[in-house]
């Protein structure tokens, strides 16, 4: 009767680690600054349309007119409004690379810890899937199977979730090889509970920590693939205003008009930025948990 009372304390002291952890990732400035900024990218590309001085997709002057006569950023190359195209242009990157990064960690999630509770066949078919798709880069799979079926934003997120999918399940499947090694976890499965039961209230729990730094660093992949899938024209089509897009359109007059390239160069970096800072942010707070 010792062994069960021993397991089932167990699991109680681990909440409270849990918890610990999750107040000092919270209360990291590095990981707050990056939380800012990945809220104020957002904020500004889903509300910035409301505060645009123009239509985004008609001109109003000349081509890459300089700052000024009511244009705070000057105008691109057919004579749009780069402010107005700036506080537009974001809207797609604010739901397409969150909703992608959120996906493949999710996934990525269940596919690491399903491998590290079921070790054997599971494993082994699991893992080399996942080794088949880490096979395949990002960019060039996106760019294969848009231009046979066209830049659906649909398309697009579903590319990029795949592309992040395998990194997320290696890393995850790491850190729940150790908690599936655990006696709370080895007498679960002893008395017959499902493994999908242990999974969610055992292992999961566990692993929170990693996947707040998996999520920040997908995210900021996210941004990365996105943006350049845009870039090289199979991403949002113009006319419609796009961070990515419009780097690509103007860059022929980066010595004319520089402010039409590197006004949605900012945002763009901005927004990778926060999500770099909350992944670093996190290791470090991580690291110090576990050096203590």
């Amino acid at each position: 009767m010792s062994q069960p009372n021993d397991t089932t304390t167990t699991p109680a002291v681990e909440p409270r680690a849990r918890s610990r952890v999750l107040a000092r990732f919270l209360a990291s400035n590095q990981v707050r600054w990056g939380i800012g900024l990945v809220i104020l990218t957002t904020l500004l590309a889903y509300f910035g349309g409301f505060f645009a001085p123009y239509p985004p997709t008609e001109p109003i002057t000349t081509p890459y007119a300089p700052p000024g006569d009511g244009l705070l950023l000057g105008s691109d190359q057919i004579g749009r409004d780069v402010l107005s195209r700036v506080l537009h242009g974001g809207v797609h990157l604010a739901w397409m690379a969150p909703l992608s990064a959120v996906l493949s960690v999710v996934i990525g999630a269940i596919v690491g810890m399903a491998a590290a509770y079921y070790r054997g066949a599971t494993e082994t078919i699991l893992m080399r899937l996942m080794d088949v798709l880490l096979a395949f880069p990002g960019l060039l799979m996106a760019l294969l199977f848009v231009s046979m079926l066209g830049p659906s934003p649909a398309l697009l997120v579903t590319l990029v979730v795949l592309a992040l999918i395998p990194g997320v399940a290696r890393v995850i499947r790491g850190a729940a090889l150790p908690i599936c090694d655990r006696e709370f976890v080895q007498w679960g499965r002893s008395v017959g509970i499902p493994g999908r039961t242990m999974i969610v209230r055992e292992i999961l729990p566990n692993v929170t920590s990693p996947l707040l730094v998996e999520f920040g660093v997908r995210l900021m992949w996210a941004v990365g693939i996105l943006a350049s899938i845009s870039f090289i024209g199979y991403g949002i089509q113009p006319p419609t205003p796009d961070w990515g897009l419009m780097v690509s359109e103007n860059r022929t007059g980066l010595a004319t008009q520089p402010l039409a390239v590197l006004a949605p160069i900012v945002m763009i970096v901005l927004f990778t930025v926060g999500g770099n800072l909350i992944a670093e942010g996190g290791a470090r707070v991580i690291a110090r948990t576990e050096g203590k």
